[in-house]
């Protein structure tokens, strides 16, 4: 499964990278396929092991702030590997066709 999410502190102010951050290094130091832009980070592996990154990128954040959104987009199909890599690769053949 591929998971995209956003972790957002409220009630810090306008400067939130600095928390952001912290939940991306949750998702760096996990060991599982991620990529992080501007908007989301996404990670794919099994279910429980991807909400646990989350929950756990959530908890970070939480510590630290008074309130937290998270905005969260799932696609859940089993039996697909490395989809943050094929669904991009096929957008890009089509493209370039």
């Amino acid at each position: 499964m591929i998971v995209a999410f956003s972790v957002t502190p409220l009630g810090v102010g306008e400067d939130v990278g600095e928390y952001v951050a912290d939940a991306v290094r949750v998702v760096r130091e996990s060991g599982l396929p991620h990529r992080t832009d501007a908007m989301f980070t996404s990670i794919e592996g099994e279910w429980d092991e991807v909400m646990d990154v989350v929950k756990r990128a959530v908890a970070v954040v939480e510590a630290r702030a008074p309130r937290v959104s998270l905005v969260l987009k799932a696609d859940v199909r089993p039996g697909v590997t490395d989809g943050l890599t094929s669904k991009v690769e096929t957008v890009e053949r089509y493209l370039s066709s």
